[in-house]
C-alpha cells in the first residue's frame, strides 16, 4: 500500500507549520483553507506586529506560506472546506469542496488548525458600550491601528490624551462561560501599550488588571519595558462600567488595591478581548466526530503528555483548535502533529 497523503484543515500559522514540517520530511500533505489567501488571523484581522517580539506580522505570515506555497509536496487548497469525511485511521475520504466542485480525496491521517475567534464585546450584556460609543474599541480594533501607524479617537480622527486597556473582556468569566484564561491577552495588552507610546508620546496609558499573566520571558521583553520605559500604567482595579460624559469617556469601577471605588476619564478604551473556538473548529470536530471539552475546543485526550490527539485515532488538533494558546505554543503543537499524523500514515502504508 503506498503512502496516502495527510490531511491539514486551516492555513494559519499552526496550520502551515504542520503542513511545512510534514512535506519538509518527504511526505505528500494537502492543505485546506476556506479563505483565499494564508497567514491565519494574523493575517485576517491585520496584526501589526507579533508579541513578544514586534516582528512585522504581515512580513512573518508571508515568509511562512513561502514555505508550502513553493513546496512540491504541498497540494494548497484555497477557497476550499472539508464538508464531509469518512473511514478511520490510515484510510480516511474526505471531501473538499470549494466554489466551484466537490472532490472526494484519500488521506492517512488529519490534522484540524482551525484556530480561534476574538470574544465579541457586545455579548458581555452591553455593559462596556462597544456597540454604543465610538471610542470603545477592541484589542483587535487597535492593532489595525497600529498597523496604519495611526492611532487616533474613531469619534473624531484625533489623537488620544488618555488611553486605556480593559483586561480580561470575555475571559474569566464564569458568567458567560468562560472560565479560562485566553493566555495572550495581558501580554498583547502591553506590547500594544508601547507601540501607542511610541506613535503618540504624549499620550498617557493605563491597564486596569485583575492580575497580570506573563509567561515565561514576556515578562521581561514586554512587562517591564511597557512600566519603565513607556511609563505605562498599570492599576490593579475591576472596570465595571463605561459611560459618556462630554467628549470623553469615563470609566467606573474599583480600585483593588486601594480599596476604593474609581472613576477616571479617558479619550480610548481598549477592551482585551480574550479567545473562543472558531466556527470551523466546531464544523470539522462535527465531521470528524471529536469530542469538545466544555468549553467547545477540541478536547485533546492524551493529557500532558500528547497534547494533540483527540478522541479519533489518526485526527490530530494543534494551536488554538484545541484551546487558548499563543503563537509559540500554536507551532510547537504543531510540529507534534505533524510528527503524529506521518506515523499514522507510515504504519498504515507498512501494514498494506
Amino acid at each position: 500500500m503506498s503512502e496516502q497523503p495527510v490531511l491539514v484543515i486551516g492555513g494559519g500559522p499552526s496550520g502551515i507549520e504542520a503542513a511545512r514540517g510534514i512535506a519538509d520530511v518527504g511526505y505528500n500533505v494537502v492543505l485546506v483553507e476556506k479563505r483565499n489567501v494564508l497567514g491565519g488571523t494574523p493575517e485576517l484581522a491585520n496584526y501589526a506586529a507579533l508579541t513578544p517580539d514586534f516582528r512585522d506580522a504581515g512580513e512573518a505570515m508571508a515568509e511562512m506560506a513561502a514555505t508550502v506555497t513553493n513546496n512540491p509536496n504541498v497540494d494548497l487548497r484555497l477557497g476550499s472546506t472539508v464538508t464531509a469525511a469518512t473511514g478511520s485511521a490510515g484510510n480516511f475520504e474526505v471531501t473538499i469542496k470549494n466554489s466551484k466542485e466537490s472532490e472526494k480525496v484519500a488521506v492517512g491521517s488529519v490534522v484540524i488548525a482551525t484556530g480561534f475567534q476574538h470574544f465579541d464585546p457586545g455579548r458581555e450584556t452591553q455593559q462596556y458600550g462597544y456597540y454604543e460609543y465610538d471610542d470603545v474599541i477592541t484589542l483587535v480594533d487597535l492593532e489595525k491601528m497600529l498597523k496604519a501607524k495611526k492611532v487616533v479617537k474613531p469619534s473624531n480622527g484625533e489623537p488620544p490624551k488618555r488611553l486605556c486597556f480593559i483586561q480580561c473582556v470575555g475571559s474569566r468569566d464564569r458568567q458567560i462561560g468562560n472560565e479560562y484564561c485566553s493566555k495572550v491577552c495581558c501580554g498583547v495588552a502591553a506590547k500594544e501599550s508601547i507601540e501607542v507610546r511610541q506613535l503618540v508620546p504624549d499620550c498617557k496609558v493605563f491597564i486596569f488588571y485583575i492580575d497580570m499573566r506573563m509567561y515565561g520571558y514576556w515578562e521581561n521583553e514586554i512587562y517591564w519595558p511597557s512600566q519603565e520605559k513607556y511609563k505605562v500604567n498599570y492599576v490593579k482595579g475591576i472596570a465595571t462600567e463605561i459611560i459618556k460624559k462630554g467628549d470623553r469617556l469615563l470609566v467606573r469601577g474599583e480600585d483593588t488595591t486601594m480599596g476604593r471605588p474609581m472613576e477616571v476619564p479617558m479619550d480610548m478604551v481598549v477592551l482585551s478581548v480574550g479567545m473562543e473556538p472558531s466556527a470551523g473548529t466546531r464544523e470539522m470536530a462535527a465531521i470528524f466526530g471529536t469530542q469538545l471539552n466544555q468549553y467547545n475546543f477540541i478536547e485533546t485526550t492524551g493529557g500532558a503528555l500528547n497534547t494533540v490527539a483527540t478522541s479519533i485515532e489518526g485526527v490530530f488538533a494543534c494551536g488554538a483548535a484545541t484551546g487558548p494558546a499563543d503563537l509559540e505554543d500554536s507551532i510547537s503543537s504543531a510540529s507534534a502533529a505533524a510528527m503524529k499524523a506521518i506515523t499514522i500514515v507510515r504504519k498504515a502504508a507498512m501494514a498494506g
